[in-house]
């Protein structure tokens, strides 16, 4: 890299992370709305998290790798699968959306499906996930996933033990099936402490911002949470395989989780930099005989700010 080019790219860093700052003022802004009590405890637990000074260039310089990797993959018509795992809360959202915050929607999307519908219960297990599965030129990031059998449906009596133990049986195969075909297939377990889950928990409760994460499930989860550890155990002995390893994330530093997350991904992933032609900006033609029309003031948004 020229030392010209390497200047542009430091200034345009340098805007982007004054831009990217703006979530350290709503983070300032939303602390208020929490108990005095929580917010002590919340600090008192990380006293160890990752600056911002550090946090923020390093996250933008992941998200211009992961838009050369979002080239290498049209480019090369490759197909991405990423599977994001976890307990509720592990931060498997916060993850997903710094990966996908500067992509081409075009081509990384993301897949959250609701509940089975009665249809869908009466189909092959799989079969609702395979219309999301990624084509030629596409990343796809499932927030959770079929795994869901293993885990959640498992421990919450959704599943009978004929289904999990079925489910076993077949996924591995699913999955080898998925890589023979081309596809790139990561899947990542975001863990969390039980103490960090309490600690998240407490915060959704008294934060008007997030009180819509919160469902009842979330709040059986605590109840069960020695199930879901043994089930999650039975679930990597049982279904990570050479073709598709599960990775752990650790996610009680969100910050932390964030990046070493992101460098994983392009570390797994045999992409290069795709040179792309220069764009010179056209001349404007300006027509003598253009005229500009005044439209109606109930056309616009009003100007409140």
């Amino acid at each position: 890299m020229t030392k010209d080019r390497f200047d542009r790219l430091q200034e345009w860093i340098n805007t982007e992370l004054e831009e990217t700052l703006d979530e350290l003022l709503e983070t300032e802004l939303n602390e208020p709305m929490l108990s005095e009590e929580v917010r002590k405890l919340s600090k008192e637990r990380h006293p160890n998290s990752l600056e911002g000074r550090i946090y923020f260039p390093n996250l933008l310089r992941l998200q211009v790798e992961m838009i050369k990797l979002q080239d290498w993959v049209v480019e090369n018509n490759a197909k991405i699968l990423i599977i994001c795992e976890g307990r509720d809360s592990a931060g498997k959202g916060g993850v997903i959306k710094r990966i996908t915050q500067r992509l081409d929607p075009r081509v990384a999307r993301v897949v959250a499906l609701p509940k089975p519908s009665e249809r869908e219960m009466s189909q092959w297990y799989f079969q609702r996930y395979v219309p999301h599965l990624p084509a030629g030129g596409e990343i796809v990031l499932f927030d959770r996933s079929w795994y869901n059998r293993a885990g959640v449906e498992r421990v919450m009596g959704f599943a009978s033990d004929d289904e999990v133990e079925q489910f076993f049986k077949d996924v591995t195969e699913f999955e080898r099936m998925l890589v023979r075909s081309g596809i790139i297939l990561l899947k990542y377990w975001f863990s969390i402490t039980d103490a960090e889950q309490q600690l998240r928990f407490m915060m959704r409760i008294h934060d008007p911002m997030k009180q819509w994460k919160l469902s009842p499930m979330d709040l059986e989860s605590r109840i069960r949470w020695e199930q879901y550890t043994k089930a999650k155990e039975e679930m990597f002995e049982r279904t990570s395989i050479a073709e598709a390893p599960w990775y752990i994330v650790e996610g009680n530093d969100k910050k932390r989780e964030r990046l070493n997350c992101m460098e994983h991904i392009l570390s797994q992933i045999p992409y290069r930099e795709i040179p792309h032609e220069t764009v010179t900006l056209p001349e404007r033609v300006f027509n003598p005989d253009y005229e500009r029309r005044t439209l109606p003031d109930n056309l616009y948004v009003p100007k409140i700010y």
